[in-house]
């Protein structure tokens, strides 16, 4: 199998990357960068929307990663530079598959949990509403421009990330120094749901989607079991042997990241209903042992 991946160099990429190739299937990297040894590379400009399209002609799967990091603080340019890599970057990405005599039969992309917005103490599987603000809007517009895909014959899929947990960066790498110090704690009041998911997870998402070809549309990628984040803070202080008790005032995530700070304090009690319903089998699907793993790692 033949699959393009952008963002190959990113947390969710690079270990999607080094799972397909350990399998033996060919990985091509879909970059701004004009060479990424030892990959076979697409160059793209998203910014000035140019594309070499021809290189994807015959790939087997389009997976769509890249986009502009969602945590720093927000101001007008960020926002635009969130969309733009996102919304911008697909349409990039569906105008070139349109030229193709023979086009990839996937395409899978990214989007997130946020497309919920603030799902409160409500079981959120994919048949739930949009919620509202920024990041939900960017999330419905982003997912719109993917399904475009399904016009041209091409089978379409999003896959809606959690909290990926791994030591080599995301929320966790963040996590670890202030909790190994002891001065960890839940998030304002700690009653946000947290739907997390160990990286191995969500690979194994996107290589279940990849190969079942029954998935089409959202496909939320995290764990069957999310926990508040006061849970998820005690559960990281008690696997590194740490107390969690110092809490983060709400007023102080605000001052420090402005409106993003809703990302922080909002929560989504989301379920993987429609990987759980076709049959993917969670590695970690309980937080104790995903954290024993990937702390494991470390060692």
């Amino acid at each position: 199998m033949k699959v393009a991946i952008s963002g190959v160099s990113g947390l969710v990429g690079t270990a999607l990357r080094s799972s397909l190739t350990s399998d033996g299937h060919d990985v091509i990297a879909l970059s701004r960068r004009p060479s990424l040894p030892p990959l076979e590379t697409i160059t793209w400009d998203v910014e000035n929307g140019r594309v070499d399209a021809s290189g994807l002609e015959g790939v087997d799967a389009v997976v769509h990663l890249a986009g502009e990091p969602v945590a720093q603080r927000w101001n007008d340019p960020v926002k635009k530079a969130i969309r733009q890599s996102r919304v911008g970057s697909t349409r990039l990405l569906i105008e070139g598959l349109r030229s193709l005599k023979n086009p990839p039969k996937l395409l899978v992309s990214a989007s997130a949990v946020g497309f919920y917005g603030n799902g409160g103490d409500a079981q959120l599987d994919e048949s739930s509403p949009a919620g509202e603000g920024f990041l939900p809007d960017v999330c419905q517009e982003w997912e719109k421009t993917t399904m475009e895909a399904l016009g041209l014959g091409i089978r379409a899929a999003c896959v809606r990330i959690g909290i990926v947990l791994s030591t080599r960066g995301g929320a966790l790498g963040k996590m670890l120094l202030p909790f190994k110090l002891g001065v960890g704690g839940p998030l304002g009041n700690g009653a946000q749901w947290m739907p997390w998911v160990h990286i191995d997870d969500i690979v194994g998402a996107f290589r279940f989607v990849i190969s079942n070809d029954d998935l089409v549309g959202a496909v939320n990628g995290t764990t069957p079991n999310p926990v508040t984040n006061a849970d998820f803070s005690k559960a990281l202080g008690q696997a590194l042997h740490r107390p969690a008790f110092l809490p983060v005032p709400s007023f102080g995530l605000k001052i420090l990241f402005g409106e993003m700070s809703q990302i922080l304090l909002e929560g989504q009690r989301a379920q993987p209903k429609k990987l759980l319903n076709t049959g993917y089998e969670f590695k970690y699907p309980h937080l104790p042992e995903a954290l024993e793993d990937i702390l494991n790692q470390r060692k």
